[in-house]
């Protein structure tokens, strides 16, 4: 045997076990799920997006026009650019955006001119690949890094000009054109609420020499030709190729300065001369990823499923920070405009995300979160406040101060990164005060709601929602100070924690509006939206009590009574009040297509409702509802989710579901039991141990835990610890397609609540 031979089989041995030691996950991600939305109907407002995991920067092909929310849309059949973006909500918009587009024949610039079909199946949408060859025969693919992208535009093989188009978007922008380089360079500023000396500072460069190029302005589409630099608003440029040209540009940006984004180039794609090449490395890093959590049984479409929303879930909140040439970490800060060392993040919404996509975090990239929590009083100290809604400042966005509620899960799940007695001065400033911005910008009726125990309204918008969510916030408070033996605001906010109280009524057994008299508010209707209610109504709002559902249940006056209210969630008709929105907005559409009652997954209130059921002696039919919701509302398809997918979280619901548990009270170290929906799951966690959920019998009909081990002991909870989980070990069930009725039946077997049943 030759030695050419022995090191070609060596080769092709060792291809093979690298190929089964990382597995091709990226195979089941679809990133078109959740684009069939529109502003009247969302499967999940979501952009196919090309990133890697939390990159700075991700990229997308654009149907939408300029500044438009919606910027792909599934139904659509043009093209208009291939965009950087930052959009976590098409409710927000987005920001620091540029595109490019291919353009053939006659030299068209503006986004209507220059827009080409396109069909979906000649599209291809992966997290570390996008590829669309558009009708006029020009093919686009493109490549992530995290703070770049590498695109090839191939354009036909004919006579027709080939050019390349560079839109500054929506705000200032100014381009530098270096033919000999071949490079483009400049910067744009556009986006809501950004601090005024902010710039996306850019750097393209081509493999292939410039025929001709020149800029335009977007305003009133003038064209400069063979005019190499301008700046104003929306400026941006062309360069010209060979007809048939197969063209790679590599891009990178930075938020810091031009030389940054020439250095971030340097580091992520220098060494990158195919695409090929930043195909093959994205490809690695997120099949590495996903491979965190290796799921086995179940179907194909559900592994494209969990594969598809553990890519979402993977996506926020993004790094805003950089690395010198030192490798050292350092960021503008969105806050203040001033440059500091160390991590930031940015975008995302507490009100959203506090619920599932930062619990999911705390157990599988711990690092991570400790950086994220970490850099939230750093975010304080520069603008005064703690981040509710960052993108990339602070906006205030929704309702509560949910900041505490990652501190508080932090810490007590062994994240102890940040100092607990700023985090709590910080949170006590919060929750006393009211900030320039939003609603959760500190606290609307903060006055009130310490004063007379709840939000009054109509004094107060959505005064009812603010309530609970202010008095599970306290708990939060209240957690953090009493685990780091602070007694001063152990006692402050344990005073406050159980303020959910005072709206409940007894005679309609729902959380309802009060006045500052102590009134009920009149006409109340529990299908009502909007008024005392965020985004919902009394039926969506009525089990907002995560820190305290066993006083709940005390309130409603036994179990019986309380798992009745959670049947007829499901049981009552699925009618809308449109209220105080004044129309059907489309949660309310969402929840009317889902036909499952009064249940409302579409949006963040009732979304850990299902789980309740654990805390009353009926898991069984968390269960049950847990597959429901799985089978039923998500898909890997465009029409993959029953709402907004909102930052990471409506994912993260079904990545930790799916595993067959839930974070229904962030600020303790409990996730509580549903039903598992594949035969085994694998969590490999951040210190290399491994945890493992097993299912044995599992099946669609077979949805029902008959009995469970941890660790081969007999296991009767309807949880588990943070501890046992990031340990490592075996969970393992044994399912039925019968609920079992004995299991899970005693006090001890019961998850977190603040109260003790009344006897």
């Amino acid at each position: 045997m030759t030695k050419n031979l022995i090191f070609l089989l060596l080769f092709l041995l060792c291809s093979r076990w690298l190929s089964a030691a990382t597995p091709d996950l990226v195979q089941y991600v679809n990133t078109l799920q959740g684009t069939n939305s529109t502003f009247d109907l969302t499967r999940g407002n979501t952009y196919p997006t090309t990133a890697l995991p939390f990159a700075m920067h991700t990229w997308t092909p654009q149907t939408g026009v300029n500044g438009d929310g919606w910027k792909y849309q599934y139904h659509k059949d043009s093209i208009r650019g291939f965009q950087q973006a930052h959009q976590c909500s098409s409710w927000t918009n987005d920001y620091a955006v540029f595109s490019l587009m291919p353009v053939t024949g006659q030299l068209a610039v503006d986004q209507y001119s220059r827009a080409a079909a396109f069909k979906h199946e000649n599209e291809t949408a992966k997290p570390h690949y996008y590829k669309v060859k558009l009708e006029n025969n020009i093919t686009t693919e493109m490549s992530p890094t995290e703070r770049g992208v590498h695109i090839r535009f191939t354009f036909p093989k004919n006579k027709d000009a080939a050019y390349v188009v560079l839109d500054g978007y929506t705000g200032m922008s100014q381009v530098q054109i270096c033919p000999k380089e071949r490079k483009i360079t400049g910067y744009v500023h556009n986006g809501r609420g950004l601090q005024k000396n902010f710039k996306n500072y850019f750097v393209i460069v081509f493999d292939k020499p410039f025929v001709a190029q020149g800029t335009w302005k977007n305003r009133n589409k003038e064209i400069s030709q063979d005019k190499l630099e301008d700046e104003g608003r929306g400026v941006g440029a062309f360069i010209q190729f060979r007809n048939g040209e197969a063209v790679q540009a590599r891009i990178a940006s930075s938020y810091i300065s031009q030389e940054q984004a020439e250095l971030n180039l340097e580091k992520e794609l220098g060494k990158h001369k195919k695409l090929e090449d930043t195909k093959t490395a994205a490809a690695n890093t997120w099949n590495t990823h996903l491979a965190r959590v290796m799921v086995e049984g179940g179907t194909e479409e559900e592994k494209a499923t969990f594969y598809s929303c553990f890519f979402r879930a993977s996506l926020f909140s993004r790094k805003f920070f950089e690395y010198d040439r030192k490798g050292e970490p350092y960021y503008f800060s969105p806050y203040d405009g001033r440059i500091y060392r160390g991590y930031m993040y940015t975008d995302t919404g507490f009100w959203d995300t506090f619920r599932a996509q930062f619990p999911l975090n705390t157990i599988l990239h711990p690092t991570m979160h400790g950086q994220y929590v970490s850099a939230m009083l750093d975010a304080q100290e520069q603008c005064g406040w703690l981040p509710s809604w960052s993108f990339p400042g602070e906006a205030g966005s929704m309702v509560g101060n949910h900041a505490i509620s990652l501190f508080a899960d932090a810490w007590v799940k062994g994240i102890r990164t940040f100092d607990p007695g700023k985090a709590l001065d910080a949170y006590y400033h919060e929750a006393t005060n009211k900030g320039p911005w939003g609603p959760a910008n500190g606290r609307e009726g903060w006055k009130e709601y310490f004063t007379l125990g709840f939000v009054p309204y109509p004094q107060v918008r959505e005064a009812t929602a603010k309530t609970l969510e202010y008095a599970y916030d306290d708990f939060c408070g209240y957690q953090l100070a009493k685990v780091t033996d602070n007694a001063f605001y152990e006692n402050v906010f344990g005073k406050q924690m159980y303020n959910y109280r005072n709206l409940y009524d007894p005679a309609t057994r729902f959380m309802r509006g009060k006045k500052a008299d102590g009134a009920w508010v009149e006409n109340f209707d529990p299908v009502e939206w909007g008024g005392p209610y965020t985004e919902g109504n009394a039926w969506h709002y009525h089990w907002s009590v995560f820190q305290d559902v066993q006083g709940l249940i005390n309130l409603m006056e036994g179990e019986k009574n309380f798992t009745a209210k959670l049947d007829s969630v499901f049981t009552v008709p699925n009618t809308v009040k449109v209220g105080t929105y004044g129309r059907m907005i489309h949660e309310m559409t969402e929840m009317v297509m889902a036909d499952m009652g009064q249940y409302a997954h579409g949006n963040q209130p009732i979304q850990h409702m299902i789980y309740l059921y654990n805390y009353a002696r009926e898991p069984w039919k968390a269960q049950k509802w847990a597959r429901t919701v799985m089978d039923k509302l998500y898909s890997s398809t465009e029409d993959g989710y029953p709402g907004d997918e909102d930052q990471g979280q409506t994912s993260s619901w079904y990545v930790l579901s799916a595993l067959g548990f839930y974070s229904v009270t962030p600020g303790t170290d409990q996730y509580v039991f549903g039903s598992p929906v594949f035969g085994k799951a694998t969590v490999t966690l951040e210190n290399g141990k491994k945890f493992t959920v097993e299912a044995v019998n599992n099946s669609k009909d077979n949805v029902y835990i008959q009995s469970a081990t941890l660790n081969g002991k007999p296991y009767t909870r309807n949880w588990i610890s943070h501890a046992d989980i990031v340990n490592g070990g075996i969970l393992r069930f044994v399912m039925g397609n019968k609920p079992a009725l004995d299991r899970g039946q005693q006090e001890e077997d019961k998850p977190f609540s603040l109260s003790k049943p009344i006897k």
